[in-house]
């Protein structure tokens, strides 16, 4: 029978974050695929910004407590969840408190982009698939909404691809037009990924870490990518093209659930 299971990745959900119009296609979307019949588990990070009380966020004790090296450095594993208001929909939080204490998400209050960045991405990655094994729960296709959620796609495809969790498991990535960084990540990125299972060579593409390597890299693991919004980016569409990924336009994302729903089915049943 066909996988049914959809985990959905985002970096950004209404009510919880409201920036973007990404933030309100993680709110609906994910409801959405499970009305469709599929079950659904939805992960984000626990910025700052996020208010546990007035989200009515608590500690789930059985899932946290374990530490995720990153760099030589043990970060703990913090798991929240709540359930989103209006919706029949529960969200999992990745949190840590040197990573996501700061009130702002990605940048400072001048704009500049926080300078561990990478390691943030790499521990809320990381903290989705580990907590996805405790909740010993397999899914079908991995839906990454965001750039923070791309390390996911390497991380399954490489680093736990002999866990039956995760073998089979197809990966969605889900662009937004206006979605980009402005400075490199970290230029370590590579050296900081290189885990059990992933080797130099699978990460060399990050050598030079700006929003178009990163992508393009993210891109390679990944089996079939969405963009959303009125316009994909062209060098990012033909990349995935030349690597015969599938690719679906989505220019109402909140219109085009029948669409999304039937484009992991394709994901699914591609070899």
């Amino acid at each position: 029978m066909e996988p049914t299971r959809i985990l959905f990745i985002c970096s950004e959900i209404a009510p919880y974050l409201t920036d973007t119009d990404m933030s309100e296609v993680g709110r609906v979307l994910p409801q959405a695929i499970a009305e469709k019949g599929r079950e659904i588990r939805v992960f984000m990070p626990r910025f700052g910004s996020v208010n546990e009380r007035r989200n009515q966020l608590h500690e789930v004790i059985r899932l946290s407590g374990m530490n995720i090296i990153i760099d030589d450095t043990d970060h703990p594993l913090i798991i929240k969840v709540a359930s989103m208001p209006g919706v029949r929909t529960q969200v999992y939080f990745i949190d840590n408190d040197d990573f996501f204490q700061r009130k702002a998400a990605l940048k400072d209050d001048d704009g500049t982009p926080f300078a561990d960045n990478d390691e943030r991405a790499i521990f809320f990655a990381r903290g989705v698939l580990e907590t996805v094994k405790k909740l010993r729960w397999k899914p079908g296709v991995i839906h990454c909404q965001g750039w923070f959620t791309f390390l996911a796609a390497l991380l399954s495809k490489k680093a736990y691809k002999d866990d039956p969790l995760f073998g089979k498991t197809k990966v969605v990535l889900a662009i937004a037009e206006n979605e980009r960084f402005e400075q490199p990540l970290n230029k370590r990125l590579k050296e900081k990924l290189l885990l059990e299972g992933i080797r130099p060579k699978d990460v060399e593409d990050l050598a030079n870490p700006t929003f178009i390597n990163y992508v393009k890299f993210a891109i390679r693991y990944s089996d079939g990518v969405l963009f959303f919004g009125n316009k994909k980016n062209p060098t990012l569409d033909t990349f995935a093209k030349g690597l015969k990924k599938p690719v679906l336009h989505c220019k109402k994302p909140l219109s085009s659930v029948d669409d999304c729903n039937e484009f992991y089915t394709q994901v699914i049943r591609a070899k």
